[in-house]
């Protein structure tokens, strides 16, 4: 996979930065920068092309996910994290999932698959229209999810499925919502803030 890394201080959270449909591992490295700005960021690039565009896994139609396809490259896309962390000395550090769009999708999954690995995570505008019929305790989870009242890509009740989907697992969520599925300056402060609240809360712990 590529993927670009910018190492910052020592023992700080590690931010795995996931862009939206047409991106790459750069896409989000500014948001990361601007969320927190002596952590170490890892974009990550998708390996799937969709209309000459990047992606991290296939879809059937708009809307419609290849749920085959996602389980295998969430699989794939956790071990390279895993083995990346260990390659860079990283795996002491927190990790922090950050995904817009697409890449908030995947995250999701990586969420549900591996709860011990991956507690904390910002979603921007993500979409999950998928049956999760397995049981999955999320109560260590702490989630900031953006969602759009007026989203082209993304209906309003399928953002309100994604959350009904984590308070089901008990996740601990703070929700904001936005206009469009554009990523804005204010939804990027405000996640900046439960972000250094949430990491300073887990310092006192």
């Amino acid at each position: 996979m590529n993927y670009t890394i910018k190492y910052g201080g020592k023992e700080q959270p590690v931010l795995i930065l996931l862009h939206g449909t047409g991106g790459n591992e750069s896409s989000l490295l500014d948001v990361g920068k601007d969320l927190m700005s002596d952590a170490t960021l890892i974009g990550i690039r998708g390996e799937v092309l969709e209309q000459g565009q990047s992606r991290f896994f296939s879809r059937v139609s708009d809307g419609v996910y290849d749920e085959v396809d996602l389980e295998m490259r969430a699989n794939d896309l956790h071990r390279f994290i895993s083995e990346l962390l260990q390659k860079s000395q990283l795996t002491t550090q927190e990790i922090v999932l950050v995904g817009y769009s697409n890449g908030a999708n995947i995250a999701i999954k990586l969420l549900l698959n591996y709860p011990d690995k991956y507690q904390r995570a910002v979603l921007f505008h993500p979409m999950y229209p998928i049956d999760v019929l397995e049981d999955h305790d999320l109560s260590q989870t702490e989630l900031f999810v953006t969602l759009g009242t007026q989203d082209s890509i993304v209906p309003i009740e399928e953002s309100q499925r994604v959350l009904t989907l984590f308070r089901r697992f008990h996740a601990n969520i703070l929700s904001e919502w936005t206009l469009t599925h554009q990523l804005t300056y204010l939804e990027v402060e405000k996640a900046k803030k439960w972000l250094h609240r949430i990491i300073k809360q887990n310092e006192h712990e």
